[in-house]
């Protein structure tokens, strides 16, 4: 367990810079820089003996279809943030991944958008904490660059309470206590694998930075009030996440977890993605058939079919 002032500076090591994200064009992806060079708590990797890769993954990427007519109003990514021109989207352009924004970025000027960012200007004139902080709430996109996602898990709502949530689903920071819904999700992986122990933390940016993309349907929260963000704009935002991975890529797993989750991800294409369905983790829902719903280990069963490289789900450095 780190202290406070180590899970601060983890956090700090973890966010991009505006030079790092769109300086150089040469890079169409970004990677996250692990926190410390400390080895990992968790035991060798559970997927030790899993087969091989059958072959190098194929260009899954589609083609670029008709855009929402928005899409134009985007600058386009380059070294330099248009503040002059969006000044209130400059958050955005320098923290949300280039690999995302050529996808999404037509969003961020739709009127739903700049009303949600309206909204979260009040809120911080107001003076109220929101969470996660500015630098984070589009981390998923900089762990998880689009043409790396994999697997993806939806989650609802952030953490609510004082250094927990930094923009992955399900996550919580160095030094802070593993959630309960995650500690049932280590419980289902055990029972998966039976050589993986968890980890005495709940940072899953092991996950993410092998291409699980842990999305929140809402990406900010006020303190200590859970959903107090819902139904401002973000979901709208977080759909058009999800439709682009199951427009773009192929072959992704899918893990919805709960009715809400299940709604979320109700028009995920079945032909080309995998799509698996639980009951939430949360300790009120998890004994009801979480733990033998062999999600972890029906994913890595898929890619690896697909000729893909499975997720070393035991690969979790704090």
């Amino acid at each position: 367990m780190t202290t406070e002032a180590s899970a601060a500076e983890a956090t700090r090591s973890k966010r991009k810079t505006l030079d790092s994200y769109f300086g150089s064009k040469k890079a169409k992806t970004s990677s996250v820089t692990p926190a410390s060079d400390a080895p990992s708590t968790v035991t060798p990797s559970p997927l030790a003996d899993t087969p091989a890769s059958k072959g190098k993954q194929a260009d899954t990427e589609a083609t670029d279809g008709a855009e929402d007519k928005d899409e134009a109003k985007v600058p386009e990514v380059s070294g330099e943030v248009s503040s002059k021109d969006r000044p209130e989207l400059a958050l955005e352009y320098s923290t949300i991944d280039a690999s995302w924004l050529k996808r999404i970025g037509g969003e961020l000027t739709k009127p739903y958008f700049l009303s949600l960012k309206k909204f979260l200007r009040a809120e911080a004139a107001a003076k109220k904490t929101v969470y996660p902080s500015d630098g984070d709430i589009y981390s998923w996109s900089r762990f998880a660059p689009f043409d790396k996602v994999r697997v993806v898990i939806l989650g609802q709502d952030p953490y609510h309470g004082p250094g927990q949530a930094h923009g992955l689903a399900f996550s919580v920071q160095p030094g802070v206590r593993t959630p309960p819904s995650l500690a049932n999700m280590y419980k289902a992986l055990a029972r998966d694998f039976p050589g993986f122990v968890a980890p005495k933390h709940g940072y899953l940016a092991g996950w993410a930075e092998q291409g699980v993309l842990l999305l929140n349907a809402a990406l900010t929260v006020e303190a200590h009030k859970a959903n107090s963000h819902a139904n401002r704009g973000w979901e709208q935002f977080t759909d058009s996440v999800i439709a682009a991975v199951n427009k773009g890529r192929s072959n992704v797993v899918f893990m919805l977890w709960g009715a809400y989750a299940q709604k979320k991800g109700a028009h995920v294409d079945g032909r080309k993605h995998l799509v698996l369905k639980s009951v939430h983790p949360s300790p009120l829902s998890a004994s009801r058939g979480f733990f033998d719903a062999g999600h972890f280990r029906k994913a890595n069963e898929y890619l690896v079919e697909q000729g893909l490289e499975p997720i070393d789900w035991a690969h979790l450095p704090q």
